[in-house]
């Protein structure tokens, strides 16, 4: 208890109002298209110590069809035994500007029975993007960080997550995405986070460096005028996102996760005026059964006689008044001199916004 009201109270102290720092530019968003983008795709991997799929069908199916494209025909209804093999999906990010012959790491996850993917070699894969087109290949050997071991009893150990890997530049790059920043005159960029005294800023130090050269979209997005030249245009954006710039103040916000407990309180958090009355009744019942017996010759039965002895007590009747605006700094001090729980503060915070006193917005995660 002590413990977590001191972690409070530091992270709130770390937290408290100060002087709103500039930022970078690229700190803040970025430019439309120029993102990464998600591959996905199947794959087969072999060389396994016995800790493949089986006689998986779909993995059965696979080798069929790598088979196939090395010139081996599979005999019609034989189900080779693949315990050496294992089904796979193959995932990754292609960075922007990536051009065909880049290579690009690859993380492959078994997607069947198999126990450990250790020691084996993924086969030529495609991978996808989401319009359906192959953006890049995939192939190499796994690195595995897992370990996974069983014995003849049904025993096992497992260390970290054998059924996933990762191929460090295993995949080359076939195709590139365009970005649109060889084509018009008008680049946007986007924050982050919405927030229209934020743009309105970053518009204005774009428009200092370079005159009528942005112009507010909505609450996210900035439209760029860049010079066709390509040389002049990245010089542009580059100088662009170095520019320093103050952000507004993020909204008052206080997040809370009920599955740990942990609180967090952002520096904007105010309070109208409140009085806070925090205690604890606690109802003890102790019971204390006797066994009465019956007097030497008489017709009387064992019996048992109940005897209960009932307290309450009532702590913590401190109250706690909050002035109008008060800071954070004051709501935590005032809710560690209630001696304040993880629930109870959740308990204490849902109630100030119920009545109305905490101007913020409660974020249960």
């Amino acid at each position: 208890m002590a413990r977590f009201l001191t972690l409070f109270a530091l992270a709130c102290a770390l937290t408290c109002p100060v002087a709103a720092q500039a930022e970078r530019v690229r700190d803040l968003g970025a430019f439309q298209g120029v993102r990464s983008n998600q591959l996905t795709g199947y794959g087969v991997v072999v060389g396994l110590d016995g800790t493949g799929d089986d006689s998986l069908a779909y993995v059965t199916e696979a080798m069929r069809g790598v088979s196939g494209r090395v010139g081996v025909q599979l005999p019609a209804g034989v189900n080779p035994s693949l315990k050496n093999a294992a089904a796979v999906m193959v995932t990754a990010d292609l960075p922007p500007f990536a051009k065909p012959g880049q290579r690009i790491d690859v993380t492959v996850s078994a997607i069947g029975k198999a126990k450990s993917l250790r020691g084996g070699s993924l086969i030529l894969s495609p991978l996808y993007g989401a319009d359906g087109q192959i953006y890049a290949m995939a192939q190499g050997n796994l690195a595995v960080g897992g370990l996974g071991i069983s014995g003849a009893d049904g025993s096992k150990l497992t260390v970290n997550v054998p059924t996933v890997g990762r191929i460090a530049d295993g995949a080359s790059v076939e195709r590139s995405v365009p970005t649109g920043f060889e084509s018009g005159d008008t680049l946007r960029w986007n924050l982050f986070a919405a927030d229209f005294l934020t743009a309105a800023r970053v518009r204005d130090a774009v428009n200092a460096r370079f005159p009528n050269a942005a112009q507010v979209e909505d609450g996210v997005t900035l439209a760029l005028r860049l010079p066709l030249d390509p040389n002049a245009r990245a010089s542009m954006m580059a100088a662009i996102e170095m520019l320093d710039v103050t952000p507004a103040e993020t909204p008052a916000r206080v997040v809370v996760n009920s599955r740990t407990g942990t609180v967090v309180i952002n520096s904007a958090v105010r309070l109208s005026p409140a009085a806070i009355s925090h205690g604890k009744l606690t109802v003890r019942i102790d019971e204390n059964p006797q066994v009465i017996q019956p007097a030497p010759f008489s017709r009387g039965q064992t019996a048992q006689q109940e005897d209960s002895k009932l307290s309450a007590e009532e702590g913590g009747r401190t109250v706690a008044l909050f002035r109008p605006g008060a800071s954070l700094a004051k709501v935590v001090d005032a809710l560690n001199l209630l001696g304040t729980s993880p629930s109870d503060l959740v308990a204490i915070l849902e109630a100030l916004k119920q009545a109305g006193a905490l101007k913020a917005e409660m974020v249960v995660i």
